[in-house]
């Protein structure tokens, strides 16, 4: 069994993201509970709202309990997991909403806490949540005879770490970019182990496509040709955080741009490289119309153009219809739009 949650904000899109049925075969509202909304969005968006009167900046606890297949949870069984989670948490007793979630036959379970103590009107600490996730998935396993399953944090009896799993805002990257974090791992680490410094392996990773740039919480961070955000360390196997900084030491910190300059970096080169293939689509032929930037501008000139012939056109049949002193003899190729039409052959009107 895998738990997995930490704090966050933002009731409104974790409601979008719980109820998405597209990317589930079913979605079911399990329970509401502690708050007067018995609709998901309306209950996660009280909850968030009893929080405006703390300071706390992330008010909602989401975790997801998801067993090992084949394995699915009774009903009692769900219940007793959400519950001693909850206990583990010391969320006990807090509002709380419970989703299910189905996939591919696999069941997983979302549960969603306020973290404010109404009686204080304070957060619940959320610090060594990792550790705790882990301890209740190991005895939920005994308890229900799963297969165990290893974690990083808790029972390691000397067993090697497992590799991180990514974590939902990296999957939801993965979708957004199409670039995987294990294709970018192996490139990175390749790239790394094959520089001799600092500066070298800058330069083999803008080579190719990426941007070395300094965290907001991280030293250095690289962001990829989809501006997709990488953690550096987390890219690079087999390296610490301490390692990774005594390696990064000998590159100058004012050489390497910041996180907001980084992101208006690659915008603008996605702009740019989309200008290119929108003018690539076309060719400058005379078969062709050219696409350019400098046709585009003289296709409004010419708009503008017809525009104000049409407005002087039409000013000028109202001036006519009018008889106003001034205007223009009627045309026989203008005829008056209200005169009824002649028909065809003896010239007499069609009998109706």
């Amino acid at each position: 069994m895998i738990i997995k949650g930490k704090s966050r904000s933002g009731a409104a899109a974790l409601a979008a993201h719980l109820g998405n049925a597209e990317k589930n075969e079913r979605v079911t509202l399990l329970e509401t509970r502690g708050t007067a909304a018995s609709d998901l969005r309306g209950a996660l968006v009280e909850m968030d709202a009893i929080a405006v009167g703390t300071k706390c900046q992330k008010p909602l606890y989401h975790a997801a309990i998801s067993p090992g297949p084949p394995h699915r949870l009774s009903p009692e069984q769900r219940e007793e997991a959400i519950n001693a989670l909850e206990e583990r948490l010391g969320l006990t007793g807090h509002a709380r909403v419970v989703v299910m979630h189905e996939k591919l036959g696999r069941e997983h379970i979302h549960v969603v806490w306020l973290r404010i103590d109404l009686d204080h009107m304070r957060a619940v600490p959320d610090s060594h949540n990792y550790r705790k996730h882990e301890e209740v998935a190991r005895d939920l396993e005994r308890r229900f005879g799963h297969e165990r399953v290893q974690g990083a944090h808790h029972e390691r009896d000397g067993v090697e770490r497992p590799a991180r799993t990514p974590s939902r805002a990296e999957l939801r990257q993965e979708e957004r970019t199409g670039i995987k974090g294990k294709d970018v791992r192996e490139q990175v680490t390749q790239l790394f182990r094959a520089s001799d410094g600092a500066l070298s392996f800058r330069a083999a990773l803008a080579d190719k496509g990426y941007i070395l740039a300094k965290g907001d919480r991280r030293d250095f961070v690289i962001f990829d040709r989809a501006g997709g955000v990488h953690s550096l360390g987390r890219r690079i196997e087999g390296l610490s955080a301490v390692d990774l900084r005594a390696f990064m030491s000998s590159l100058n910190p004012d050489d390497v741009p910041t996180f907001k300059e980084t992101k208006q970096i690659v915008e603008d080169r996605q702009r740019k490289e989309g200008e290119a293939r929108s003018q690539k689509k076309y060719s400058k032929g005379a078969d062709y119309v050219s696409q350019t930037s400098e046709a585009s501008k003289e296709h409004k000139r010419r708009q503008r153009a017809l525009d104000s012939k049409q407005e002087r056109h039409i000013a000028d049949r109202i001036s006519r219809l009018l008889g106003e002193p001034g205007s223009s003899p009627k045309s026989k190729d203008d005829p008056e739009p209200d005169r009824p039409g002649r028909a065809p052959g003896r010239g007499r009107p069609r009998s109706r």
